[in-house]
């Protein structure tokens, strides 16, 4: 089925999800209606705060690497030291990635397309999206992209 709502409606829900104070401990549950005004709340929060921790992480990396180059006279010590540096920066551009994959699910949250599957227009399981708040399929669609691509690249 597929998502149809009026756009003043759509506006109207998510300026109020902009001002709804969450209860503690509040979870989505399916016996709401989905995606209204604080289930959206609740993922705008869980996203920003997701986002506000990587930024805080990368920051970190940041000030770490700049206190100076690596002084470790051992080579052995100093190639540990590269080699954890490396990792540290090849973690954070895949982190960085995923600020981007955020940032786009804040926007699908501002503009009302949130939840719903990018493939089918259904909405995705409020357990998927507990689990990774930046997805854009249902399962069932996922699972056919990846069969998709398996497919592909074995051409």
């Amino acid at each position: 089925m597929d998502k149809i709502v009026d756009s003043t409606d759509e506006a109207l829900k998510h300026h109020i999800a902009s001002d709804v104070d969450l209860p503690e401990g509040y979870k989505p549950s399916a016996d709401e209606e989905f995606m209204n005004p604080m289930q959206l709340a609740y993922f705008r929060h869980k996203l920003q705060s997701w986002r506000d921790e990587i930024m805080r992480e990368s920051r970190e990396t940041l000030d770490h690497l700049q206190e100076g180059g690596i002084q470790e006279p051992d080579l052995a010590d100093r190639a540990s030291t590269e080699t954890d540096w490396s990792l540290e920066l090849r973690t954070r551009d895949r982190q960085r990635k995923l600020v981007a994959k955020i940032d786009s699910a804040l926007r699908r949250v501002e503009t009302g397309d949130y939840g719903y599957c990018e493939v089918t227009g259904e909405p995705i399981s409020l357990k998927r999206l507990e689990a990774r708040p930046v997805a854009t399929m249902t399962l069932e669609a996922q699972e056919a992209h990846e069969r998709n691509e398996r497919i592909h690249r074995d051409d």
